[in-house]
């Protein structure tokens, strides 16, 4: 937020204008602080503190992770935190999952970089386990659950949204195989098409009919000189002709002028047919 970290009074702004202005969702980043080879450093806010001061400040918005890093916590004990939030929020969070990027940041807090998408196969199947079914029973390469438990249950016992961001063919395969929504980051609809090939390969190679795993993307969007809301609308349009169900859209300025700028398209969105 120009340039800097927001407070938190800063992020229960954006929030509650995002969920009066008609915004569906609220992602917070899953990041203990961005770290790069030459040792700068930016700093971020825990991501499930946020959300949980966030489920108790709003009241439509669905919360999610974008993404949270399988390797930043045991398994078991995320799917614990994800199921409470869960109940605290009335049933609005999406569980996005990743297997991390930044390698600084692990190295900075002691977490295991190597073999993290081992460790997020583990995670995965650990997670999706426990809040599907109530428990988990799991020896895996790195991780393992032995009798795991989820009680009490949260508002949906069957399991709230696992949302995965993948693009490499192991993800792509454990994101059919296990995932509710795939995300594919941020990209245009043109650089979608082959990934949405690959992820309808990847679901039939695990039997799965393509339809019912839910797709997400992301993009950015700068509310300065030269908006033009209808543009923005006609892109917005051709990530739905692609089949993705939901649009993370990252503002620039990442404000409450932002969110404001953005109004006329959310009202266009709407207002008129798909």
């Amino acid at each position: 937020m120009a340039g800097g970290t927001p407070r938190w009074a800063d992020i229960l702004e954006m929030a509650t204008t995002a969920e009066g202005l008609g915004f569906d969702a609220i992602w917070i980043s899953d990041h203990v602080g961005f770290g790069d080879p030459n040792g700068e450093w930016s700093g971020a806010w825990e991501s499930w503190t946020l959300l949980s001061a966030l489920a108790a400040s709003t009241a439509r918005v669905r919360l999610g992770t974008y993404v949270t890093a399988i390797p930043f916590r045991n398994p078991a004990l995320l799917a614990k935190m994800a199921e409470t939030l869960d109940e605290v929020s009335g049933g609005r969070v999406i569980l996005g999952l990743g297997a991390g990027w930044n390698e600084p940041e692990f190295r900075a807090f002691g977490l295991p970089f190597e073999r993290r998408f081992d460790r997020f196969e583990d995670g995965l199947r650990i997670i999706t386990s426990m809040l599907r079914t109530g428990r988990a029973e799991h020896e895996g390469l790195l991780e393992s659950a032995r009798g795991a438990r989820l009680e009490p249950r949260g508002p949906r016992p069957a399991g709230l949204p696992v949302m995965v961001g993948a693009a490499g063919p192991r993800m792509l395969r454990l994101t059919a195989e296990l995932a509710d929504e795939w995300n594919a980051g941020m990209r245009s609809p043109d650089d979608l098409v082959p990934l949405l090939a690959a992820v309808d390969a990847a679901c039939a190679v695990a039997g799965r009919d393509p339809h019912t795993l839910a797709r997400s993307a992301e993009t950015l969007v700068e509310t300065g000189d030269g908006f033009d809301p209808a543009a923005v609308v006609a892109h917005l349009r051709r990530y739905d002709a692609l089949g993705i169900a939901h649009v993370q859209v990252q503002l620039r300025p990442n404000s409450i002028v932002g969110l404001r700028a953005f109004a006329p398209v959310l009202e266009a969105l709407a207002t008129t047919p798909n």
